[in-house]
């Protein structure tokens, strides 16, 4: 009995070891096909991985010039270009362009350009992101170009893409299909269908545009374009005052809300900047928030008033002329400039196409 424990004491410390080295020699095997891969290199195919660069997956690469992958599992760093002949995941940095030829999840970051195939990725370049099918962000400092894109376009200049479910914001234009969402522009918006632009000109395939006469409580007569989506429009104007007679040169730009529409009556609502110029001395700007019953006389033609809330800044004698009651005003010495609010009024008739 004494003898049979005795081996048994023996056997099972050996048993611990001979399964330990079992489970070490499986763990440094996994481990060695897991290993990460790291890329470092100057320019293809002066690099770690050679002429085998464009077939290898990376965790890390790190490149003086360029490199070329196949694919890339983690940060990617270059002083002029990243290259990836399929996908990434992670976030790649290069001081002049990223090129991913199929999905990109992560960040791109390019002093000049971005191009990749799609994917879950937020883009930005100095000057231009490029791609297909996006989910994410776009920002760059001059174009935006997708197919579809369920995100962001942000461009210092112009955005493009075929569907929008998500903004565009652009420094000057953006063009699109159909948007979900808002479109936002320093000057114009184009789209097949778009509820809410916001631009002073919105060209929108299903919208509606108009041709107004309106004249206010100054006799400030303006000729101006409406143009927008269901919902909110955008107003530019040229016109002439029949009060003074040195600052009589006008213009008009703004933004509208269709509050309430029905068959034959809506509500809307304005916020616009109006100018006076001679072109000599004097200046005279205001900002008016102004509510518009509106009623349709015809399918095209529609009649439209109503009360405005007016702040105005000037330093014309002739500008302070054109009112005489103020709910409130304030000097500001420093420019010779007068401030004030007040209560106005005013109202036209416009063409619808």
């Amino acid at each position: 009995m004494n003898f049979t424990l005795y081996r048994t004491n023996i056997q099972v410390p050996a048993f611990k070891t001979i399964l330990c080295a079992i489970l070490c020699m499986a763990a440094t095997k996994s481990f060695a096909q897991h290993k990460p891969k790291m890329h470092f290199g100057i320019i293809y195919p002066l690099s770690t991985n050679g002429t085998h660069a464009p077939l290898d997956t990376n965790t890390l690469s790190i490149h003086l010039l360029a490199g070329v992958s196949a694919a890339e599992r983690g940060a990617s760093f270059a002083g002029i270009s990243n290259i990836v002949r399929n996908d990434t995941k992670g976030f790649q940095i290069a001081g002049v362009s990223n090129h991913v030829a199929k999905q990109s999840n992560g960040a791109l970051f390019a002093g000049f350009l971005n191009t990749y195939g799609g994917g879950d990725v937020a883009a930005i370049a100095g000057f231009a992101n490029l791609t297909k099918d996006v989910k994410g962000l776009q920002v760059a400092g001059f174009i935006n170009k997708a197919a579809h894109i369920n995100g962001t376009q942000v461009g210092g200049f112009i955005n493009k893409a075929k569907d929008v479910k998500g903004s565009q914001i652009a420094g000057f234009i953006n063009i699109a299909g159909k948007v979900k969402g808002a479109q936002v522009a320093g000057f114009i918006n184009v789209a097949d269908s778009s509820d809410y632009p916001i631009g002073i000109i919105n060209l929108v395939k299903n919208g509606e545009k108009s041709i107004s006469l309106t004249t206010d409580e100054t006799l400030t007569t303006m000729l101006s374009f409406r143009s927008g989506g269901k919902v909110l429009y955008g107003i530019i104007g040229l016109g002439y005052n029949f009060k003074n007679s040195d600052e009589v040169y006008a213009f008009e730009a703004g933004l509208g809300a269709h509050l309430f529409q029905s068959k034959s009556f809506r509500l809307n609502t304005e916020i616009v900047g109006i100018g006076l110029e001679s072109f000599k001395k004097g200046d005279y700007f205001k900002t008016s928030l102004k509510l518009l019953p509106a009623i349709k006389i015809t399918r095209n033609l529609e009649i439209f008033g109503g009360p405005s809330l007016n702040y105005l800044n000037t330093n014309s004698s002739e500008g302070l002329k054109l009112h005489k009651d103020y709910i409130t005003t304030w000097e500001n010495k420093k420019n010779n400039n007068i401030q004030a609010l007040y209560i106005g009024y005013g109202g036209g008739i416009q063409f619808i196409f």
